[in-house]
């Protein structure tokens, strides 16, 4: 195996200049938020709401495109049979944002949450709230374990080092200054990130296209030459899986706390908005020199370059041909530049996640559920043991794990089943209960389960109408097997399911507490009938003194951003400073509740 200087040291250029800007960036924003008494942990995990249009709209761009972006865009292009038709991801996840930005960025932003989950915990209570955290952190550490697992191929591609050195170093590296700065970080490594990956692969593609062994891609599109046209071709039977997994690129890309990070961050509810729109743009745009890349690895005639006669779809390579091209087609100091690029790009993604999954455990499981009077400075600390914890994990899946892209696909369509129909409900459709949402929670994770998972091999126990049987090389033994395929939209059909089952069970729990037809004393989750839980107290009535205070009976205060949300849960200070103000300015024969 040979080591190539020249690849490293650009790696190593890239990796240090990465590793600078997220110092630098920490170090710049440090004593962000301070004078308007924010607390650091909520500094770190939405940067203190006041990320710009030109940063916010290049970290917003960077939640989706990442290496799994372009190295997927690239092999579906490529790959015969399923070309550009089936390359799903631009579009999908640019309407994605589209759709995000118009219905959900306003709503989140303008309520002053800081995570996703809040508005869950503050519907449905912390027990829901953690129920909902399994699939969020799932699919958070899956991706980056996937993505990491991508970096260490597509570097040993070029390069030729070692697999599991390539991806330890890069995930310390993006550990580290995820550590030390937080959202900051992030979103200011994502501005260096994207213009490497833009610059770096549009250096490669004139370079590849004008190679003597690629062949004009615009006849490639249509006509057979190497392989089927790379335009590609969507057949009558297969309409409803693609539309099925539109469907999940397009709206199940919306509840993940990546992109809700970047939502209330923004310094207002029209700015989160114009954020969304501006990477749904973003999207398009990178997805461009992955689509070319593509269409070059189907335009070449693979014998005329070092690569050999084999082509990669025949010797399992087709995930790696964006790395391949640059390597076989491009000359060194190109390859190389296009490389750097790459490994920036999933470090854009892996830290984005990482940050995502600790912000949600240190507020809503730990801080949330278990010690609400925890301080600040606990909760930054247990941010910064997460942020190591979970991105060791992601580190170790990615070394270890030879089904992380199996179990990314699992956690990202749970995500798509079970929390966009209980971020609808919660969001848009009054009444829902933890009732509702713990059955839609059921059907969501049963109906999906039951389809099977045939990466995973996970046999299905819900066939179908349409399932077939078709025989397939597994990935990792490279045996024929015999795999059940789902032909019908089940993802989506599940999801649905699940919305209607929130509604449902949510108004038919309310209408048996409300009428007697149960006895209120069975409202074991403190959802319809027991009014003062200290869990729904936003949605009711406050509690003091053995007086009931409406919420519109208290005085406008400006609470620190830190506590928005916190006071939906537990208004003590509130309650107790309005009820000294009360007994100090009302005269002894006034009336304690006077109008305010």
């Amino acid at each position: 195996m040979t080591i190539h200087i020249e690849g490293l040291v650009a790696i190593a250029i890239f990796y240090l200049l990465i590793l600078f800007v997220g110092i630098w960036a920490a170090w710049k924003n440090k004593h962000s938020g301070e004078a308007e008494g924010t607390d650091r942990s909520e500094t770190i995990m939405v940067g203190g709401r006041d990320i710009g249009l030109f940063v916010g709209g290049f970290t917003m761009t960077a939640t989706w495109v990442g290496g799994g972006y372009i190295n997927g865009t690239a092999e579906y292009v490529y790959l015969p049979d399923y070309g550009l038709a089936w390359a799903q991801a631009p579009f999908g996840y640019a309407l994605s944002l589209v759709v995000g930005g118009l219905f959900f960025a306003k709503p989140m932003r303008s309520r002053g949450y800081v995570t996703m989950l809040d508005p869950f915990q503050q519907m449905y209570g912390k027990r829901m709230g953690g129920l909902l955290f399994i699939p969020a952190l799932m699919g958070e550490i899956f991706w980056s374990a996937a993505i990491l697992s991508a970096l260490g191929a597509t570097l040993s591609v070029i390069v030729d080092i070692n697999i599991k050195m390539s991806v330890v170093i890069s995930a310390l590296i993006a550990i580290f200054y995820t550590l030390v700065g937080g959202l900051y970080s992030v979103a200011y490594t994502d501005v260096v990130q994207l213009f490497c990956i833009f610059i770096g692969l549009w250096i490669s593609v004139p370079f590849a296209l004008t190679n003597p062994a690629v062949t004009d891609i615009t006849v490639t599109a249509v006509k057979h030459v190497y392989q089927s046209p790379w335009k590609g071709s969507i057949n009558r039977k297969d309409t409803w899986v693609w539309i099925d997994n539109f469907c999940l690129l397009m709206l199940g890309g919306i509840p993940w706390q990546v992109y809700f990070q970047r939502v209330l961050s923004a310094s207002s509810a029209t700015y989160a908005q114009v954020l969304s729109f501006l990477a749904a743009f973003g999207c398009l745009v990178m997805a461009v020199p992955s689509v070319l890349i593509g269409a070059i690895g189907a335009s070449t005639d693979w014998n005329q370059t070092s690569y050999g006669a084999i082509p990669p779809k025949e010797r399992e390579q087709a995930d790696m041909i964006l790395p391949i091209v640059l390597q076989h087609l491009c000359p060194p100091f190109v390859s190389f530049f296009g490389l750097g690029a790459v490994s920036a790009a999933v470090m854009s993604s892996a830290d984005s996640s990482i940050l995502s999954a600790s912000s949600m455990f240190a507020r809503n499981i730990y801080q949330l559920a278990f010690r609400q009077s925890a301080s600040d400075r606990e909760i930054v600390w247990v941010m910064r043991i997460t942020i190591f914890v979970f991105g060791g994990l992601a580190t170790l899946m990615a070394l270890v794990t030879g089904t992380v892209y199996g179990l990314w696909y699992l956690s990202s369509d749970l995500v798509y089943v079970i929390i966009f129909p209980q971020l609808l409900s919660v969001l848009f459709v009054k009444g829902t209960n933890t009732y509702g949402s713990v059955a839609a929670y059921l059907f969501g994770m049963v109906l999906r389960i039951g389809g099977g998972e045939p990466y995973l091999q996970l046999p299905p126990f819900i066939y179908y109408p349409g399932w077939i049987i078709e025989q397939r090389m597994h990935h990792i033994t490279g045996e024929m097997e015999d795999v059940v395929i789902q032909k019908f939209p089940f993802k989506t059909v599940s999801m649905i399911a699940s919305f209607l089952g929130n509604v449902a069970f949510s108004y038919l729990a309310k209408y048996l507490f409300e009428s007697g037809k149960i006895s209120h004393k069975y409202d074991f989750l403190d959802a319809v009938v027991s009014k003062h839980s200290g869990e729904i107290m936003d949605k009711t009535t406050l509690v003091t003194r053995g007086n009931n205070i409406g919420l519109s009976e208290i005085s406008a205060v400006k609470p620190r951003l830190s506590v928005t949300l916190a006071a939906a849960f537990t208004r003590r200070n509130t309650l107790q400073a309005e009820t000294v103000e009360e007994e100090e300015d009302s005269s002894p024969d006034s009336s304690h509740h006077d109008e305010k």
